[in-house]
C-alpha cells in the first residue's frame, strides 16, 4: 500500500512540476537474418545449425529475427540491419531453384539502406554455391563487387589504425576479394585489406585487396565480406574449418563492432 502511494505521488509530481519521466531502456537494434536467398536444403549457415552459436551470442546486443520471407518494405519494417549469408546460385539436390536478387529485391534493399538501414552480405565463391551475377547487380548500387580472386585461410591481425576494427584479430577462413568502384557516390572503400606480410595458415593463395569493404549510400551503411565461414560455430570456438584451426581470435567482437557501426548504434 505504501509503495503504491509513493508511486502515485511521484507520478503526480512528474506531471504537475514538469519533471522528466524516467526514460524507457533504449531498444536494441533489430537484426534480420534473411534466408530468402538461400536454396531449400542448403545446410551451410543454418540458423539452427552452424550459425546458431553466433546468433545466440549476439542477442545481448541485438534483437535477432530469422525468416525466409521476401524483403518487402512491409517485412523490413522495424529492422535495423539485414544479414545475408552466401546467397545460393543453384538448387540443392532435388529442391526448387533458389530465389536470386530480382529488380524488385534490389530496389527494396537499396531503398532500405538509403533510408538508414544497415546491410551485411557475406559470401565465398569457392564450392559454396554462391550466386554472383545477380548479387553484383545489387552491390553495384553501393560501388562494390564480388570477384573470383582468392586468399586462403589466415589469422589476420588488423592494423591498429583501421577504423572500427583496428587492433583486432580476424580468423579468416578463405574467400575472394571485393572490387571497389572508384568515384562512386556511396563512398565505397576497404575496411580490411589483406596483409601480404601475414601468410596463410594453409595454402598458397594470397591476393592483395579488400577482404571486407564498406559503403555509405544515403543514410545507411553496407558491409561486404568475402568469407561466411568466419562466423560458424567451429570457427568461433577454435576447432576450425577444412583442416585449419585458428585460435585466439576476435571474430565475435568484430561482428558486434561492425553491426554497431552499420546501425549507427554506439556501444
Amino acid at each position: 500500500m505504501q509503495i503504491s502511494r509513493w508511486l502515485l505521488i511521484c507520478t503526480l509530481l512528474t506531471t504537475f512540476l514538469g519533471l522528466p519521466a524516467r526514460s524507457a531502456e533504449k531498444a536494441k537494434p533489430v537484426l534480420l537474418y534473411s534466408r530468402y536467398f538461400n536454396a531449400e536444403g542448403e545446410d551451410r549457415y543454418q540458423p539452427d545449425g552452424t550459425f546458431k552459436s553466433i546468433l545466440d551470442q549476439i542477442k545481448p546486443q541485438l534483437d535477432v529475427v530469422v525468416h525466409n520471407k521476401p524483403l518487402t518494405p512491409e517485412n523490413l519494417k522495424g529492422v535495423n540491419l539485414v544479414l545475408i549469408a552466401n546467397p545460393s546460385d543453384k538448387a540443392v539436390k532435388e529442391g526448387p531453384a533458389p530465389h536470386h536478387f530480382s529488380p524488385v529485391d534490389i530496389k527494396n534493399l537499396t531503398t532500405f539502406v538509403q533510408k538508414g538501414g544497415g546491410l551485411i552480405i557475406m559470401g565465398n565463391q569457392e564450392n559454396h554455391n554462391l550466386e554472383v551475377e545477380d548479387t553484383n547487380k545489387l552491390l553495384k548500387n553501393f560501388g562494390l563487387q564480388f570477384t573470383n580472386l582468392y586468399t586462403d585461410a589466415k589469422k589476420l591481425i588488423i592494423a591498429k589504425d583501421v577504423p572500427v576494427l583496428g587492433g583486432l584479430t580476424w580468423a579468416y577462413y578463405t574467400g575472394n576479394l571485393v572490387e571497389i568502384e572508384k568515384g562512386h557516390p556511396a563512398h565505397p572503400r576497404a575496411l580490411v585489406n589483406n596483409d601480404l606480410d601475414q601468410k596463410p595458415a594453409k595454402g598458397m593463395r594470397d591476393q592483395p585487396g579488400a577482404l571486407l569493404a564498406v559503403s555509405e549510400p544515403g543514410k545507411g551503411r553496407v558491409a561486404v565480406i568475402t568469407d561466411a565461414g568466419w562466423l560458424t560455430e567451429t570457427a568461433l570456438d577454435g576447432r576450425g574449418i577444412g583442416g585449419v584451426a585458428i585460435k585466439d581470435h576476435d571474430n565475435l567482437q568484430i561482428f558486434l563492432l561492425l553491426a554497431s557501426w552499420l546501425t549507427r548504434n554506439p556501444r
